[in-house]
């Protein structure tokens, strides 16, 4: 007997994106057993939105977060297999049956995930059409068995919530990070392009900058418990665009007395970075790479600012397993 699939949406404020999100999942290929939407406190349209759509609506109140909304989800669903789906995205029509084709082929396989599609869900400006092309790059590179889960759009059976638990309430923020340490001990994890979702990114620079530097707090403390558990966490930026970044930041202050200082920095967070522009060339046209290259520029500052002051906290405890930087009051995505 084929595997029955619930689909679990958390959903907090969404009214602009929810119902493509639930048009999409209806329009799949393989038809789903169940969708589940829970409206995580929302104080818009979201509940009445979901409504209009043969789904089950779970309404949480006040607001908890993604990863108790996804519990509760997990708790009501009677599929074989979970795939959650964040309510700012739209799966293409085939991206529910290439998950179950995956997970059935593959015992030990404990989550497979997808990519973001290089055009967003709603095109609402140049700063989210940089952040999906950048999310679109990263993850289509690192396609293949990762130890880094992603649960934005990603399938999971329900036998893998026995053994590893549920998603840690106390995080408001990369609970994935988290659920991924121990998933990837006990099964495989698979990131796959043929799981494909439009989403509605950030469109304010202000905001994404804000943003990167908030989930860059706990990217140290991350990083040294993967090297503890002796795996590779899979990242959006490569280690020589960070060092780049880094150098040109520290020598942009010298800029009025020496020059070439700045200049090779950006030189070099520009080879670091060549394989990305000539995509983002190639996708939106070469005028668009000055503003990209500026933008991605900026995301690298914020994230190496976060991480620092992330790195000067973790000593003091107030890191990823109950402390302050890991105790969010954003609300579910």
């Amino acid at each position: 007997m084929p595997p029955s699939v619930s689909v679990v949406i958390p959903a907090h404020n969404a009214s602009r994106t929810l119902a493509a999100c639930l048009e999409s999942v209806y329009a799949q290929t393989r038809a789903v057993h169940e969708v589940i939407v829970v409206d995580d406190g929302s104080t818009d349209r979201t509940g009445e939105i979901a409504r209009g759509f043969p789904c089950t609506v779970i309404r949480l109140e006040p607001n908890r977060g993604v990863s108790a909304a996804r519990n509760t989800g997990i708790a009501a669903a009677t599929g074989d297999i979970l795939f959650f789906l964040d309510s700012d995205e739209a799966l293409t029509p085939g991206s529910v049956a290439a998950a179950v084709e995956i997970l059935a082929a593959d015992p030990d396989c404990g989550c497979v995930h997808g990519v973001i599609a290089p055009d967003p869900l709603f095109d609402d400006g140049p700063v989210e059409r940089y952040k999906v092309l950048h999310a679109h790059w990263w993850r289509a590179r690192g396609v293949g068995e990762v130890e880094t889960a992603f649960f934005a759009q990603a399938a999971v059976p329900r036998r893998v919530f026995e053994v590893v638990g549920g998603f840690d309430e106390r995080l408001r923020d990369s609970e994935d990070l988290e659920f991924s340490d121990r998933l990837a001990p006990r099964f495989r994890i698979v990131l796959t392009d043929r799981i494909v979702a439009r989403h509605d990114e950030e469109h304010e620079l202000g905001a994404l900058l804000a943003e990167t530097f908030r989930r860059a707090l706990l990217l140290v403390p991350a990083l040294r418990s993967a090297r503890r558990g002796g795996r590779r966490n899979l990242t959006a930026n490569s280690p020589a665009s960070v060092a780049a970044a880094a150098l040109f930041l520290l020598t942009l202050p010298l800029a009025p007395w020496f020059p070439p200082a700045p200049v090779a920095g950006l030189a070099a967070f520009c080879a670091a970075n060549l394989g990305l522009l000539r995509f983002a060339a190639r996708h939106r046209g070469a005028g668009f790479v000055p503003f990209f290259t500026a933008v991605h520029l900026a995301t690298h500052a914020a994230l190496l600012s976060g991480a620092a002051l992330g790195a000067l906290r973790a000593p003091a405890g107030r890191t990823a397993a109950g402390g302050n930087a890991a105790v969010r009051r954003e609300p579910s995505r």
